[in-house]
């Protein structure tokens, strides 16, 4: 009994090990994702300036409908 015990406890840790690296690779790979669109959402205002001010204002101005209801 015993030993079956320290062999479901070894295959919990392994599993928790393996479940964690998992974690650890999508965390890193969203980070990535959300870097690189930071970047390409970076150079769109660069090159479009007005549109990126005109499409903040009628976000904010949308926003601030909603809000007072």
């Amino acid at each position: 009994m015993a030993d079956q015990i320290d062999s479901i406890r070894a295959d919990i840790q392994s599993l928790t090990s393996t479940v964690s690296r998992m974690a650890n690779k999508q965390i890193n790979r969203a980070q990535d994702k959300a870097v690189e669109t930071a970047n390409q959402a970076e150079e769109a205002i660069r090159q479009n300036p007005l549109s990126a001010v005109a499409i903040a204002v009628g976000l904010g101005f949308l926003f601030g409908v909603f809000t007072r209801r």
